[in-house]
């Protein structure tokens, strides 16, 4: 990022002010430049109303009366020019505010920020040379609608950790580092067949135990792994190993920590109330320097990390008025007398035209936990403009039923079935995420009924069902390998589970599956589309039995999936198929080296003249108890 000029000039601080200007890091927070002739760094930092404005740290001895500040007309910026000013050094800002009250506030737009739990910025110039020109341009090129999405969830600090002998939860000595990461996450995640990475917040966090979910520093990747430009790094090597990165971004909410965004000069700034249910404040998308601020935030990411996509956390809390108001004496409503939050709607929709008109191929996700229409429509058509949707319907229906014990399943048989109602009203990506195997949930594995052979045999039930449902896919680490356990932020996953047989054949599973799922365009070339899902048997409850057909998008490439929710296998089952040829079973998930008690379909099975669940052909198979088969229609 070129730093040779950071001055405001008067057009930047109309489109600040208008909520247009998308580029604030390029001129806000501090840039190291030449002024008539000398090195220095130029300050810029909106603080309205404020008396005074002073930068002080390392370079003044942290005294009070470090380098003050100058205020930019009535504008609520503040700049200055600080001669000699080292590249590296720690700093803040002492807003005085018209209380006369000193708050000694972290660079909301800092690119570096020291280790919690110390709190002061660094003056850091990003510096990487990136090596993913060819990736860029062919994402640029490609429609990711039609590409594989099969993303693997991951929080940095607990996918895997040093031994230490310090007990202290604040050692960062037991993280991996972003390089470290680089080369172990990195080869695993293309082994295991994954095609993109989501992180869970980078940035800056005072505490560890919000994941990355209440956020101080919206422009500093997490200082806990590492520099910026290390986790640059990371995503260069996730894009030379041909795996997208998605981030996790957090717009709807920040903490109220005493250096941070809160009450940053004094007053409500930043914000407009405070989140009911979280105790964070909620960004005010009404105040276009507000609005600036985070678009030019995405557009960070986007631009200078080279991420492939954005996943928005907690959009419902953003959308409605009410969200977490319970007592109806504190309801709000827009001029239309709705609770939807009009502001917020207006912000998603820029972010969406911002990232389509800059970043052709970057994906816009959504965790929207409700009904509301729309959600990946564009702009235009009166939607937010989100590329894709988390489906929490999928997930919570999925999940029940899997917990449901063998003799209850007939009667809970549409809770599978139902999400086909709705699958295609928006392009959906169906999560297991780390919201699931936390908090009392229990692990997947641990929601599974029946012994330790069943619980596993139903895990890779579940693991083919969503791989062969229309949508993205989402895992959340520690999934592939059969975690009993709950996640645990403090602690890297359980690897040494994998010494044990059960443990070792589920994770194989797993890839062999994502794998599969790779090479095969009838799972993901039409996936938000009718034309890619075919019902065989949708109403088998007696033998809780599922049968589907995918297609590629020519549909000349087919699928059969069957998959059986009961404990007995079924002999001589016969199943409907659409088309001549010969089916042959690609994977069954009760291989014995998977785990399984051994039932396969091996060889062809050629399609009858015989019709049968309303197709033309059919053919005789062996459907494997309490788990699935996979069948791809062949010519020949």
């Amino acid at each position: 990022m070129s730093n040779e000029s950071a001055k405001l000039d008067n057009d930047l601080l109309y489109l600040f002010a208008e909520g247009n200007y998308y580029h604030m890091y390029e001129t806000f927070g501090v840039h190291f430049i030449k002024e008539n002739g000398k090195k220095g760094a130029q300050f810029n930092v909106w603080a309205p109303g404020a008396l005074s404005v002073c930068v002080t740290g390392d370079f003044c001895g942290w005294s009070d009366n470090g380098w003050f500040l100058s205020p930019v007309a009535s504008t609520g910026v503040w700049t200055g020019f600080i001669e000699g000013f080292p590249e590296d050094t720690r700093y803040k800002f002492i807003i005085v505010t018209d209380m006369g009250e000193k708050l000694y506030k972290a660079d909301p737009f800092a690119f570096y920020a020291e280790q919690r739990p110390a709190t002061a910025s660094i003056a850091h110039t990003l510096k990487y040379r990136w090596h993913d020109k060819r990736w860029m341009t062919k994402r640029a090129k490609t429609d990711h609608f039609k590409t594989p999405k099969n993303i693997y969830e991951v929080h940095l600090g607990s996918w895997m950790q040093h031994e230490t002998d310090d007990p202290d939860p604040d050692n960062t000595d037991r993280f991996y580092t972003y390089r470290e990461l680089a080369g172990e996450l990195v080869p695993y995640v293309k082994e295991m067949g994954y095609s993109h990475i989501e992180i869970l917040p980078v940035m800056e966090h005072p505490f560890d135990g919000s994941w990355g979910y209440q956020t101080t520093g919206y422009y500093a990747a997490t200082s806990r792994y590492g520099a910026p430009e290390d986790f640059m790094y990371l995503i260069d090597t996730c894009h030379a190993a041909g795996i997208g990165v998605i981030l996790d971004w957090v717009p709807g909410h920040f903490c109220r920590d005493a250096h941070g965004l809160a009450k940053f000069n004094g007053h409500m700034l930043y914000e407009n109330e405070e989140h009911p249910n979280w105790g964070t404040f909620k960004f005010d998308y009404g105040r276009g320097e507000v609005k600036s601020f985070l678009l030019s935030n995405a557009m960070f990411w986007l631009e200078q990390y080279h991420a492939d996509g954005i996943r928005v956390d907690g959009v419902s809390s953003m959308l409605y008025l009410n969200f977490g108001i319970d007592d109806p004496a504190q309801k709000k409503y827009n001029m239309f007398g709705e609770e939807k939050n009009l502001e917020a709607m207006e912000f998603l929709r820029c972010l969406s035209d911002m990232v389509g008109e800059y970043f052709p191929g970057v994906c816009l996700i959504a965790e929207e936990s409700t009904a509301w229409p729309l959600v990946t429509y564009p702009p235009k058509d009166g939607g937010l403009g989100f590329h894709y949707k988390w489906d929490m319907g999928w997930m919570n229906d999925t999940l029940h039923y899997m917990q449901a014990d063998f003799p209850y399943r007939k009667g809970c048989h549409d809770m599978l079935t139902f999400s086909m109602m709705y699958a295609f009203n928006e392009n959906f990506i169906l999560p297991l995420s780390h919201d699931e195997v936390v908090h009392g949930k229990c692990s997947l594995i641990g929601r599974m009924p029946g012994d330790y052979w069943r619980q596993f045999a139903g895990l890779r039930l579940l693991a083919m069902y969503q791989i062969t449902h229309p949508g993205g896919k989402l895992n959340f680490m520690g999934n592939e390998i059969g975690q009993f356990i709950e996640w645990k932020y403090t602690e890297g996953l359980e690897w040494f589970m994998l010494d044990y047989e059960s443990h070792a054949k589920h994770r194989e599973f797993i890839k062999a599956l994502n794998n599969l799922y790779l090479k095969e365009k009838a799972l993901w070339e039409c996936d938000h589309d009718w034309r890619g899902f075919e019902w065989i048997d949708a109403d088998n409850s007696e033998q809780c039995v599922y049968s589907y057909i995918r297609k590629n998008e020519s549909e000349r490439e087919l699928l059969i999936t069957i998959l059986n929710s009961e404990v007995n296998p079924i002999e001589g089952f016969r199943i409907g198929v659409p088309k001549k040829g010969v089916y042959r079973e690609l994977l069954s998930s009760d291989d014995k080296k998977f785990g399984g008690s051994g039932v396969v379909n091996e060889g062809a099975f050629k399609a009858e003249s015989v019709p049968y669940h309303g197709k033309p052909y059919s053919i005789l198979v062996t459907v494997p108890p309490l788990g699935g088969s996979i069948f791809k229609r062949f010519t020949k």
